[in-house]
């Protein structure tokens, strides 16, 4: 029996996520056969990350439409200024749903939907054959450099593509997987509408396999962030669960119409100073009486310009753990919360 909601923004790690109901009609997958997803935590052993999973606080807006993304298999974009929680949420929802490692593609203005879904690398693999039949004394076994499939180069094929974050993620894994796509607004124009196939579709074809099919119909690929490799058949793969898919973007460009229906969008505010004493507990413990100042001080000068909440925890740490007190202390705190980009406010701090 399905249940609203599945994730609940508590951090407190659960399987509600088999409960999910049946995707709607037009966002059925069925590829296959069904793969285990890789054991692991979220936070793929890194202190920080696990930190920023397990203190993540979740506004009712953000626990509504995650939970939205995940009924209709859809992406989900979070926009909002940096600092303000986008990538984390990703890491908190794959750790309570238990989704496994997160997998991140961080985007460049020079990334391309290849990069996303494949690695090849045919100069490798040529380098590779050469070397093998200058070992054996047989040039007839190199591969050719244009990738074709030939009778023993097939092999090697395999040894020089790796998945991507976006490849990896759209394998047929019995549960959904969780994919950080990070500053999305950052990429080429073209990028937002590359991916809106994939995403539609739940698949894509890798052209190097699929010339190997003939003579290799069933390839065993590396995937990103793991030592294990898959069975890709035919050159083609198609998701089985949709993947939870959070794009990340700071707002600093406007994105396709086509792009924007099939997302689940998401707009992380500013917090109010309930929300900003409850970071500050989750990360820090119960803020003491200069604490609780400094978070009023946060809040007024974000009126005048843009601020992020982990200048804020910056500070309320390092004034801690420094043991300064008087006027030094407050020095210290107001240069740790300067205003971002040109603000209203950066005049100010200049001073």
């Amino acid at each position: 029996m399905s249940q609203w909601p599945v994730y609940t923004g508590t951090a407190a790690p659960h399987d509600h996520v088999d409960a999910l109901p049946a995707p709607p009609p037009w966002r059925a997958f069925d590829g296959g056969p069904p793969l285990e997803p890789p054991a692991g935590d979220e936070e793929a052993g890194s202190p920080d990350l696990a930190h920023r999973a397990r203190t993540y606080q979740a506004t009712p807006e953000a626990v509504d439409l995650v939970n939205a993304a995940l009924f209709l298999r859809r992406p989900l974009l979070v926009t909002g200024p940096p600092g303000s929680g986008k990538s984390s949420l990703a890491y908190a929802v794959a750790r309570e749903l238990r989704l496994g490692p997160v997998l991140r593609w961080n985007i460049t203005s020079r990334a391309t939907l290849q990069d996303g879904l494949y690695r090849y690398d045919p100069l490798a693999r040529l380098h590779a054959a050469r070397s093998a039949a200058v070992r054996t004394a047989a040039p007839s076994s190199e591969a050719p450099a244009d990738g074709s499939p030939d009778a023993d180069g097939d092999e090697a094929l395999q040894d020089h593509l790796r998945l991507g974050p976006l490849g990896t993620a759209l394998l047929p894994y019995r549960r959904p997987r969780a994919l950080l796509i990070d500053e999305i607004d950052k990429s080429d124009l073209d990028l937002p509408n590359d991916l809106l196939n994939v995403l539609e579709e739940g698949r894509y074809e890798i052209p190097e396999l699929v010339r190997a099919a003939r003579h290799t119909p069933r390839a065993r690929v590396m995937v990103d962030g793991d030592a294990e490799r898959v069975t890709v058949r035919g050159g083609a793969v198609r998701c089985r669960s949709f993947p939870f898919v959070v794009l990340t973007s700071n707002g600093e460009r406007e994105f396709p119409p086509a792009f924007l229906r099939r997302c689940v969008s998401l707009r992380l505010r500013r917090p109010d100073g309930d929300r900003l004493e409850r970071i500050v507990r989750a990360h820090l413990g119960a803020p003491d009486d200069y604490a609780r100042g400094l978070i009023a001080t946060f809040l007024g000068r974000s009126d005048a310009g843009e601020l992020a909440t982990d200048q804020l925890l910056n500070a309320i740490y390092l004034t801690g753990a420094a043991g300064l007190t008087g006027p030094s202390r407050d020095a210290l705190a107001a240069r740790l919360m300067p205003y971002l980009g040109n603000g209203p406010g950066a005049d100010d701090d200049e001073r």
